[in-house]
């Protein structure tokens, strides 16, 4: 039932809005192909965290020289959350885009993301000007300051691909449309109506 027949129903505005059948690129069974990826998004931002304490304490890397395979492993899980932000962000008409892409996560996780992201720029800084004092050997193996300049940006690009990812299924699922009290409708990641501004509810 879409918003016009509610209006003329006279139903009663619920803030959770309604399921759908198919609400992931045609089909809910392909909801299934993003859950590796949003697996492997979380294991490479817990190694990627490990890797990172290592640099920064001055100690061996546990995956060893196998620990750059997590630099390739961001652009495994980056291009579905990328395919996935830009389906995400389409019909949301306010300006923040990261609102909508990150509608569907817990306050932890858009909070977690935020803080890697400022992390890693303030490392990236404080790393680069350790090197520069003191530069690597050439023909040696990396020493730590370098994984913990490499890793800090590892991590925001792991959360920021799990978070969208999640968000993604979250809003889904939850339904492609809905409608506000005064039954406008409204996209996925809407908290306020676009047309009376009405508040919609928070995506769960």
């Amino acid at each position: 039932m879409d918003c016009q027949s509610l209006a003329a129903a006279g139903e009663r505005f619920r803030p959770k809005r309604a399921g759908s059948a198919s609400w992931l690129m045609g089909g809910r069974h392909m909801a299934w192909l993003l859950i590796p990826f949003l697996a492997l998004a979380f294991l490479g931002l817990i190694l990627s965290l490990v890797s990172h304490c290592c640099g920064l304490l001055g100690i061996a890397q546990p995956l060893g020289g196998a620990t750059w395979g997590l630099h390739l492993g961001i652009f495994v899980v980056l291009l579905p959350a990328m395919m996935v932000e830009q389906n995400q962000v389409k019909g949301f008409k306010q300006k923040d885009p990261w609102k909508a892409c990150f509608a569907g996560c817990p306050t932890w996780l858009r909070w977690m993301t935020t803080a890697f992201g400022t992390h890693a720029i303030l490392n990236f800084i404080i790393c680069l000007a350790v090197v520069q004092a003191a530069p690597p050997v050439a023909g040696a193996p990396a020493p730590p300051v370098v994984f913990a300049m490499a890793s800090g940006h590892w991590m925001f690009f792991y959360s920021a691909a799990a978070a969208t990812l999640y968000s993604y299924l979250v809003v889904r699922r939850v339904g492609p449309a809905g409608c506000c009290p005064n039954y406008h409708p409204v996209s996925p990641a809407t908290v306020y109506c676009e047309v009376c501004g009405a508040y919609v509810g928070e995506p769960e």
